[in-house]
């Protein structure tokens, strides 16, 4: 009989077998909602997503949520190809750093050695649309010998963060300058600009014009990290408004 692992509250439990599901939902421990996982899955799944499990659930609808990285081969890749860059630091609640690429083989050996870890973040220029947490990577059990582990809402939506090419004009209270966005996320941006001379701490205003209008704000933050050759820096929202996290948060949870 198959083994089931769910979520209770952040904590991961199992494994159970069905009649104990069973037990689960009709105690109200477990609904359609609840995450469950077991060996084979490519990660955590919400109950009413698992067909097998659909006659539990009585006349509920099922349906499969795509992956968050569905469009990317990951079962195609060769273990030498050098094409993935992660950023940490947000995993950590510290500054946050882009290094890479690396290759399957070189991830393994920093999630070992706990350099990285379930929520660094992870990207293949040109070819993911977003980056994702690498506990949603979809060999992550094959690659880490582990099961996924979950990543919950707050973290996601605090975290998440997408490529976003935009014109930005911004000024640190002496000059203006002109810049692009390279990605974004709730929490902050990243700035390609040439030439400017603001160091780590300072504040800065700025004005961002994407393509879509639907996603200009406006905002203000402190620079937290500067991009090796003077190529622009990272940026730390500290005012953000209503309207403007509301539009962030609609690009970087659309599809």
């Amino acid at each position: 009989m198959t083994s089931w692992y769910y979520v209770e509250g952040k904590d991961r439990v199992g494994p159970v077998e069905e009649p104990k599901l069973r037990e689960l939902l009709q105690s109200g421990a477990l609904d359609s909602e609840s995450y469950i996982w077991t060996k084979g899955f490519d990660n955590w799944k919400k109950f009413h997503e698992v067909e097998e499990l659909g006659h539990l659930l009585g006349a509920e609808v099922l349906e499969e949520a795509p992956s968050q990285s569905s469009s990317f081969n990951w079962k195609g890749i060769s273990k030498s190809e050098k094409i993935f860059m992660i950023k940490i630091g947000i995993d950590r609640g510290t500054q946050e750093v882009e290094y890479g690429p690396y290759d399957l083989d070189e991830l393994v050996q920093a999630f070992s050695e706990k350099r990285i870890n379930e929520k660094t973040l992870i990207y293949v220029p040109g070819q993911m649309k977003e980056w994702i947490f690498l506990a949603d990577v979809p060999i992550y059990e094959s690659l880490f010998n582990t099961m996924p582990p979950v990543i919950d809402e707050i973290d996601r939506r605090k975290n998440l963060r997408k490529p976003f090419v935009a014109r930005m004009f911004f000024h640190d209270h002496e000059d203006f300058f002109e810049g692009v966005c390279r990605d974004i996320s709730i929490g902050g941006l990243q700035i390609l600009v040439s030439n400017f001379p603001g160091s780590v701490g300072e504040e800065v205003s700025m004005n961002v014009h994407p393509d879509n209008s639907d996603y200009c704000f406006t905002a203000k933050g402190e620079i937290v990290r500067l991009l090796d050759g003077g190529q622009g820096f990272s940026l730390r929202f500290i005012e953000l408004n209503n309207e403007a996290k509301s539009s962030i948060e609609s690009y970087v949870n659309r599809g």
